[in-house]
């Protein structure tokens, strides 16, 4: 009776602590696909923009995005930092590879909220590419940015955007004036498993009218886990670019390692 009754604790001890990782692995899904989440994170987005130009080749990019909470008593403040190494495709077989422009987005966001929340703030391009006539815009960017999130149940919703213009740079440049939009939706299946959409969707204004618009429609998976003792997300994703401009990527791959730091909860 007394082994009878041991193995019975330790099979409920084991069940009901997969059960709590299990629910911790959910909740955290959850709180990574909130921009303005008490979260710490380090993503590493790949993106594989395939299609590009003539002889169908390959634009790679990668965004270095941490992005850093300040909590407040009555506003959060919400910095996110996009880094981005490019590699675009030149002629058949030629690249050139380096930084692009640095992308500075600063939210201010009511420190209580329920399951509907929101954050505004401007939104900072620096010319910070390593070969600018390349790989960036060689002007200095400013506009406005605002962000929607939504949590019912197992769904997660909401959109972020901006639209920046040039105000300062090198003159011989075409001036900016760049919109930028990522709308997301996720579904939650339980132990940190998610499927959803995330789109990015630019339109650059300066551009004749069909020439304007990237519209992406595609799928994404992502897993919560850990990578040794910390916290990760892992996403992979394909989009199908229904409209771009000519010579621009028809579909892209998107890969993203999200290194995690919860806050300590007050």
């Amino acid at each position: 009776m007394l082994i009878r009754a041991l193995a019975t604790c330790c099979l409920l001890a084991f069940f009901g602590s997969a059960a709590a990782q299990d629910q911790e692995a959910e909740d955290l899904a959850k709180t990574v696909q909130n921009p303005l989440a008490a979260l710490i994170s380090l993503p590493f987005q790949a993106n594989y923009n395939r299609g590009v130009g003539d002889y169908d080749r390959t634009f790679f990019n990668l965004n270095i995005q941490p992005v850093i909470p300040y909590p407040g008593e009555k506003w959060n403040i919400i910095t996110r930092t996009i880094i981005p190494v490019n590699s675009v495709p030149i002629g058949e077989t030629d690249s050139i590879a380096g930084f692009g422009d640095t992308s500075f987005s600063l939210f201010f966001s009511p420190a209580k909220s329920g399951s509907l929340t929101w954050g505004v703030g401007p939104n900072l391009s620096i010319p910070s590419a390593s070969n600018s006539e390349v790989l960036g815009s060689g002007k200095l960017s400013l506009g406005p940015t605002g962000v929607l999130f939504l949590g019912l149940g197992k769904w997660t919703m909401g959109a972020v955007a901006s639209n920046v213009w040039s105000v300062a740079g090198n003159s011989d440049r075409d001036d900016v004036n760049f919109f930028f939009a990522q709308w997301f939706l996720n579904f939650n299946l339980g132990n940190g498993w998610a499927v959803g959409t995330a789109p990015i969707l630019t339109s650059n204004w300066q551009a004749d009218p069909g020439s304007r618009w990237v519209i992406p429609w595609g799928l994404q998976v992502s897993k919560v886990t850990h990578f040794g003792s910390r916290p990760v997300n892992i996403l992979l994703g394909y989009y199908k670019n229904s409209t771009h401009p000519e010579g621009g990527a028809d579909s892209q791959v998107r890969f993203q390692f999200n290194l995690l730091y919860p806050l300590a909860s007050k």
